[in-house]
């Protein structure tokens, strides 16, 4: 397998803590999302992702895109261990927590949504800075909600394995920390963050850890 991704990008990321959590050897190709206008937008990337985003993870020819996809996939080809619990129920509140983050907080702090504020519409630094912190603040608000609802939080988003949920959370967090985001109503969001931080797997696949980073 061959990851192609970026050391910051928070989706390549999660596709790290998966191939990590699964003890799956691959294979890195970098893809610099901002060196010389981004690589991403390049005829050789466009070939392998036509929507020029990171990660793209080839196994073998096939290349798959989307990194919830790509985690799903990897947990139906290998199952151990599981980032899904057993039933039904279960499988769709962690689903519900990791698309709260991948699809309702991430998408508007993506690069090139805040390369489109400043640079289409004009928009100044600091006014981007309030917008990406806006949608993180508040986003993960709502995940800690989420988690305190029900009683399925344990040490990780949902008992005591790191998951589907767990994988989304962290690289959000780091995100979040990055641009100095106020996370004071988010006490377990942080605690469950920090504990998953402590694993091999998790830490591994944190940016300033790939060969890549700068």
């Amino acid at each position: 397998m061959k990851l192609y991704g970026y050391f910051r990008s928070s989706a390549a990321y999660r596709v790290r803590i998966a191939l990590n959590l699964k003890n799956l050897a691959h294979e890195q190709a970098f893809v610099h999302l901002t060196r010389g206008g981004g690589e991403q937008f390049g005829e050789a990337y466009r070939g392998i992702n036509p929507q020029q985003l990171v990660p793209a993870l080839d196994i073998g020819g096939d290349v798959l895109t989307q990194s919830l996809a790509i985690v799903e996939y990897l947990d139906e080809v290998y199952p151990e261990p599981p980032l899904l619990p057993k039933t039904p129920a279960a499988r769709a509140h962690v689903r519900a927590l990791a698309l709260a983050i991948a699809c309702d907080i991430h998408p508007l702090n993506n690069l090139r949504v805040l390369n489109y504020l400043t640079r289409e519409l004009g928009q100044s630094e600091e006014t981007k800075t309030r917008w990406y912190r806006h949608w993180v603040e508040s986003g993960l608000a709502a995940v800690e909600r989420m988690l305190e609802r029900g009683g399925r939080m344990g040490r990780y988003c949902h008992g005591d394995e790191p998951g589907l949920a767990d994988i989304c959370l962290v690289p959000q967090v780091f995100n979040a920390r990055r641009f100095n985001c106020d996370l004071s109503a988010c006490p377990n969001v942080i605690a469950i963050a920090d504990r998953l931080n402590a694993l091999p797997a998790f830490v591994k696949a944190q940016p300033q850890n790939q060969p890549d980073a700068e």
